[in-house]
């Protein structure tokens, strides 16, 4: 993982470890946002990995889609 992932993912490891508990498992999207977050960031480095989970977590409201929603190659 590069810097700029790595700094990027600390957030997310963050929330996974602090509030995810709370909030509950209640995803719209499989894998979730924040394991799909941890995986484009490993896969794609900072720059594309943190824009694809910018799109992700745009994508998550109420009015948004639901399914399957794998990091692209």
């Amino acid at each position: 993982m590069s810097p700029l992932a790595w700094l990027l993912s600390l957030p997310v490891r963050a929330y996974r470890l602090i509030f995810s508990p709370w909030v509950g498992f209640n995803c719209r999207y499989d894998p979730t946002c924040s394991a799909y977050a941890m995986e484009a960031l490993r896969k794609h480095g900072g720059v594309k990995g943190g824009w694809l989970t910018l799109r992700r977590i745009l994508r998550c409201h109420p009015w948004g889609g639901t399914g399957v929603d794998d990091v692209p190659d």
